[in-house]
């Protein structure tokens, strides 16, 4: 068996809008003016103390801002017109290797586990995803962590995990645990963003996710990221 993980948000679901809002409006609470849009994703992976002391800094409201986020992100999640839709191809991509008896799947993300239950509820994924690690069980990206305690829960070595995902951060963090990082290109980092953190394969779609990921299945496992 080999564990395929992923990250969500940029990679699984495009939530872009919903980040930047609740940012804002994090941002807006605290009398403070907001970072840009492409700052304000560039953070997107990281945990929110992390997220927040890169955005202001370590002497900054580290600590009220990401309260304020929580406050803003559950309330905006409430209203459909903020709905966090997913990237097309997920569905797909996902029943296929569920269909396979040589793949466990996980997740590993910088969502809190109340933020990815909420997820697997809306969408009818409780029974997909083996393995969940996320900004409340480990360090925050791009420490190892995650991915570590990942492959402890599946049984699985470094050679026979990949993990897909959309940022910098899962790309280092994949890089730092040893097993092979596939960066998308349809994510909130810029692609050069991924190459040079240190991604294998980048691809441009699920289709072609699928292609890279039956490959990696398909090896020997003794064969390393």
């Amino acid at each position: 068996m080999k564990l395929v993980l992923f990250d969500v948000d940029g990679t699984l679901i495009d939530s872009q809008d919903i980040i930047v809002k609740a940012q804002r409006m994090a941002f807006a609470a605290l009398g403070l003016e907001p970072p840009s849009r492409e700052r304000s994703l560039s953070i997107v992976g990281l945990s929110l103390v992390e997220a927040f002391t890169v955005l202001v800094g370590s002497k900054g409201p580290v600590g009220g801002l990401v309260e304020a986020y929580k406050d803003a992100f559950h309330t905006l999640r409430q209203d459909p017109a903020h709905a966090e839709p997913l990237f097309p191809g997920v569905d797909r991509c996902l029943r296929w290797l569920r269909s396979r008896e040589d793949a466990v799947l996980g997740i590993a993300t910088g969502k809190s586990r109340r933020g990815v239950a909420h997820l697997l509820e809306r969408e009818g994924w409780h029974a997909v995803f083996s393995v969940i690690q996320t900004a409340d069980d480990a360090p925050s990206k791009p420490h190892p962590g995650m991915i570590l305690q990942a492959m402890r829960e599946a049984g699985s070595e470094p050679h026979e995990t990949v993990m897909v995902g959309d940022s910098s951060f899962d790309m280092a963090m994949a890089r730092a645990a040893g097993v092979l990082p596939v960066g998308v290109s349809w994510g909130f980092q810029p692609v050069a963003a991924l190459a040079e953190a240190g991604a294998g394969p980048i691809v441009h779609s699920f289709q072609e996710l699928e292609t890279a990921l039956q490959e990696f299945l398909d090896a020997p496992s003794q064969i390393s990221a």
